[in-house]
């Protein structure tokens, strides 16, 4: 894909992976808008690399169709729409139903939602491009969080179910799928979090680097820590032999009282 002069749009864009993406596509001649809830954080990152901030909702329904509208209006058209707002939240089935609620809308409907919006004129067209960060949790899970993992595995799903469908009529889906990443997300992981993730830990720079050389080729899964490969090949081929190994991770990183599995 030729990014030079496309009109692209990333949500959660105001610092993390979102804001290195903005940065990286911009800098590829991409004309970007920039959209977070923070709108000062948005701002910033846009006035940086000559973008437009649209802060609001990208998670609802009248957010989203009021971010696309708003964007198309700016761009002229979106070619390119990532899908990299998203939200952790711990626990099990015991988590509060705001919680499991909240993580459903953000990590899974907002991806429905803008392609709800896309993809008609995509279609008319006959091209679009739909990239959602889902992280690895979506191919493999997260230890202590049961509505993250959940909701990563949908997102992934819904991708799956898109590039199907639409692949040969113009559509490019991809999925992003990184381990740990230096980001607010990882800092409010907690202590298990970090004892999982932070040692293979890389940059939200080094996740956009892996995402344009990912677009360069049109590969499905964009996979910033390559291992993943490995981990999803292992947990298809054994499942249960995949199950017990993170039984055992679970043991040694987790203090099992009062966590639920």
């Amino acid at each position: 894909m030729d990014l030079n002069g496309i009109g692209a749009v990333v949500t959660g864009a105001g610092n993390g992976i979102g804001a290195a993406l903005a940065r990286r596509l911009a800098s590829a001649g991409a004309r970007v808008v920039v959209n977070d809830l923070d709108a000062n954080a948005a701002s910033a990152v846009a006035a940086e690399i000559g973008g437009v901030a649209v802060p609001g909702d990208a998670a609802g329904e009248a957010g989203v169709t009021s971010l696309i509208a708003e964007a198309a209006a700016h761009l002229g058209g979106i070619d390119l729409y990532v899908a990299n707002a998203g939200v952790g939240v711990g626990g099990g089935p015991e988590a509060p139903e705001a919680d499991w609620d909240l993580a459903w809308q953000v990590n899974v409907m907002a991806h429905v939602r803008a392609a709800r919006e896309l993809l008609p004129g995509w279609l008319e067209r006959g091209r679009g491009h739909f990239i959602g960060t889902v992280s690895a949790a979506g191919l493999l899970t997260m230890l202590g969080s049961a509505p993250y993992s959940v909701t990563k595995h949908a997102a992934l799903s819904f991708g799956e179910w898109m590039s199907a469908t639409y692949g040969d009529r113009g559509v490019t889906v991809q999925c992003v799928c990184p381990l740990g990443v230096r980001t607010d997300l990882l800092e409010g992981s907690g202590p298990q979090g970090k004892a999982i993730l932070a040692g293979d830990a890389i940059t939200p720079e080094e996740v956009a680097d892996a995402v344009l050389e990912g677009m360069a080729d049109g590969r499905f899964l964009i996979l910033p820590h390559p291992q993943v490969a490995d981990y999803y090949a292992g947990r298809a081929a054994d499942p249960d032999r995949w199950l017990a190994g993170m039984r055992r991770l679970q043991a040694k990183v987790f203090d099992n009282e009062g966590t639920h599995d």
